[in-house]
């Protein structure tokens, strides 16, 4: 009896072990959002191509994409991620361009990993991938902290994104002198650079010294006023930088070192063609969402994304925390018509 009771026990102990493994066999569906027809089709096939570098350098078969089609349309991206919804998916990469995000907050049980950077107004099951505003100010913060940089005015153009580029200075925290806001029409840009710059207060303030040397009885005073003639302004600005916002959602710039590599080394070599940048933030966040499932113990949960973490990438660091994604980026200085990295 004991004997029979000892062999039931192991039997049933190997049975929970097949199931066990069977369970960790099981494929992990992902789905991929990306236009592959009409005019964005070519930055999405070639992410498609990026994805499968990625899931050929994992070389796991637990894992599986099912790419479908967007469109760039939004009710085309809420349509597709219904589909991959009914096939039980619950992580998605994509869509491409944020306007195609904006009917995606009715898929709640769905994780859906942007390619934007947008970092406001999106629906709250959305993370925005894409190097944001966020990501750039506190790279710049790093760099003014390091040159001691104290009376900084950020300029930023009057256009869609400006609330942005506001949040993302409250966010970063960096310490700035001002901030000031510009047209992007050329007439008025260049009246308000005037005003910033006390142009016109500095320009009489030369021609009252020119004047007052003109006066005066002073030696040499016909040489000092020769070269104060040749000066446009006298006197100093009350700045000593100025930082000026290129920057408009769904453009990203990402490490540009290593997307030379990644085009050079991978990406050419295997397709004979050159990857957009959207290729090589494709490429990262399969990677990223196979290490937060590695950490996970392959359970697919929605605290993946909200626990704090860090992943490397090709483009460089991606930082997880409370559904946000930013990047560690690098910094540049132009010299000889060269790129010199400063970090």
């Amino acid at each position: 009896m004991k004997t029979l009771i000892k062999f039931f026990a192991i039997l049933i102990l190997n049975l929970c072990l097949i199931y066990q493994n069977a369970l960790s066999l099981d494929k992990i569906k992902i789905g991929l959002i990306v236009p592959l027809t009409g005019e964005h089709s070519e930055i999405g096939n070639s992410i498609i191509k990026s994805t499968r570098m990625a899931i050929n350098k994992i070389d796991d078969n637990r894992i599986e994409i099912i790419p479908k089609d967007t469109r760039s349309n939004p009710i085309d991206a809420l349509r597709v991620s219904k589909n991959l919804q009914e096939e039980g998916i619950k992580i998605i990469i994509g869509p491409v361009f944020n306007e195609s995000t904006k009917y995606l907050d009715e898929l709640k049980d769905i994780t859906f990993l942007s390619f934007t950077n947008k970092i406001i107004d999106n629906p709250s099951n959305v993370i925005s991938a894409g190097v944001n505003a966020i990501s750039q100010i506190n790279t710049i913060k790093k760099f003014s902290n390091d040159k001691n940089l104290k009376r900084s005015i950020f300029l930023i153009p009057k256009t869609d994104y400006k609330k942005e580029i506001e949040v993302a200075i409250v966010k970063s925290n960096i310490k700035l002198k001002d901030v000031f806001f510009y047209d992007k029409e050329p007439t008025l840009l260049t009246k308000q650079i005037e005003e910033l710059t006390r142009y016109s207060q500095r320009k009489r303030k030369l021609k009252e010294e020119i004047k007052k040397l003109e006066n005066s009885s002073i030696q040499n005073k016909e040489k000092k006023i020769e070269k104060l003639k040749k000066k446009d302004t006298l006197g100093g600005i009350n700045f000593d930088s100025v930082l000026a916002v290129k920057y408009h959602p769904d453009k990203n710039k990402g490490n540009k070192a290593a997307e030379e590599k990644f085009k050079t080394n991978n990406f050419l070599n295997i397709y004979n063609s050159k990857p957009n940048q959207l290729s090589f933030l494709s490429y990262d966040l399969v990677g990223l969402v196979y290490f937060l499932l590695y950490q996970n113990k392959f359970k697919i949960s929605k605290k993946m994304f909200y626990k704090k973490n860090k992943f490397k990438g090709k483009i460089g660091i991606f930082e997880i925390n409370k559904n946000v994604i930013t990047h560690e980026l690098n910094f540049y200085s132009v010299e000889d018509n060269q790129f010199k990295k400063i970090f």
